[in-house]
């Protein structure tokens, strides 16, 4: 259990979440699992000692000793939210395709369905099949609009939150822009999107979706009014403009939808111990919007986007999925050889960076090296508060390890 005792809170968000939410799970009892308690309770205690830490020293002067605690790695927390958009530029950027043009499409859902998926908000599946619904659409308007039947790439993306907060399920795409036709080897450009098509085929397959997940009369009823009601199709948002050419701008561009909290700490104008005030874009108008709510709406509108454990929000399909990418990398090589094209813009990999190099960048300085001798500290010991320590030194040269250097 999280000792309210020793926390020090980082900021004005886990201040918010650490005060309220004992009380507002007792109030709401379907939030009391694991799913929800697990990745809070690891936010509100990360980088604190007391849930593990390596400790570095200066073996050169002896006068020097740092203990970095452990991150918590989770999804709910803003402090390694920045980690983890990094790891996910440098995944993402290993699996574009050189010469290949990218388009960023959103996909919605109408307020009539989002009901369904908060009540299924527990398990995955649901949310699984949408994204995949996302890509089968996709795919099948490509080949409609191509005039033959061609498999492209997507990466998938799926977010929970609307810009005020509230449950409102939506999908990232990143989509190649042309696919290849398997039969003829052949690789086929889409110079344009027919966005009546999309609306049309993105409401067919959605509906589809819904029909096969609940197949009760109230559905039924349901998906009639809604094609009623919407004769043009669902909305669909196709961004402006290309999406960027080198790989690191469209893996960040993809990543800041991965990552992105609910709420910034810096949209939190006001916290006075009940309500909480804050401030995000509205959509349809483009202006910046206040709100004023409770610490328990508040609270809700928080935890409510905490995905199952295991959950993956960021899909690879078609020719960026993982486990036949170099099948198609060869092809697409290959073909583009062979029309004797020159690769343009041909995409760079990114490391991922480690905790030294972030904290470079950040302050300018390296956290590992002896502020008194300037030598570099070794590691002496890792501490886990439920394992003990799991490396000691200290230990190593008493039982005379290194002794045959010597």
């Amino acid at each position: 259990m999280i000792k309210k005792a020793i926390i020090k809170y980082k900021n004005i968000f886990n201040e918010i979440i650490g005060k309220h939410w004992p009380d507002f799970k007792k109030k709401h009892p379907s939030y009391d699992t694991p799913q929800y308690n697990e990745p809070i309770e690891k936010s509100l205690n990360c980088g604190m000692e007391e849930w593990g830490y390596t400790e570095y020293r200066c073996i050169d002067c002896g006068l020097e000793a740092k203990k970095i605690p452990f991150s918590c790695k989770s999804g709910f927390c803003l402090t390694c939210s920045k980690v983890y958009v990094d790891n996910v530029v440098a995944q993402v950027s290993k699996i574009l395709h050189p010469g290949v043009k990218y388009r960023h499409i959103v996909l919605t859902l109408p307020e009539q369905l989002r009901k369904y998926f908060y009540q299924n908000r527990h398990e995955g599946k649901l949310l699984s099949m949408f994204m995949q619904a996302g890509y089968e659409c996709l795919e099948n308007v490509l080949s409609v609009m191509l005039r033959q039947e061609v498999k492209i790439g997507c990466i998938v993306v799926v977010q929970t939150h609307g810009r005020n907060g509230s449950y409102n399920p939506h999908l990232h795409v990143i989509m190649s822009s042309g696919g290849i036709n398997s039969k003829r080897n052949t690789w086929k450009d889409l110079n344009w999107l027919n966005y009546n098509l999309l609306h049309k085929k993105w409401q067919y397959y959605l509906l589809k979706l819904m029909k096969e997940w609940d197949n009760s009369i109230e559905m039924k009823i349901m998906i009639d009014d809604l094609y009623k009601k919407y004769p043009k199709g669902f909305v669909t948002n196709v961004s402006k403009g290309a999406a960027p050419k080198k790989a690191k701008g469209l893996a960040r561009y993809l990543a800041k939808y991965v990552a992105s909290p609910p709420i910034s700490v810096r949209r939190i104008i006001k916290y006075d111990g009940e309500k909480v005030s804050y401030k995000y874009t509205d959509h349809k108008t483009g202006k910046e919007q206040e709100e004023t709510v409770t610490a328990e709406i508040f609270v809700g509108r928080m935890v409510q986007h905490i995905l199952p454990k295991g959950f993956q929000r960021i899909r690879y399909y078609g020719l960026q999925a993982t486990k036949t990418y170099e099948k198609w990398r060869k092809v697409i090589e290959g073909i583009t050889r062979e029309a004797k094209k020159d690769i343009d813009g041909a995409y760079e990999v990114v490391k991922e960076k480690k905790y030294r190099e972030r904290y470079k960048e950040g302050c300018g300085k390296d956290p590992l090296k002896c502020p008194n001798c300037g030598a570099e500290m070794v590691m002496w010991k890792i501490w886990h508060p439920k394992y003990g320590l799991i490396y000691d030194e200290e230990k190593r040269i008493r039982r005379g390890e290194y002794a045959h250097y010597a």
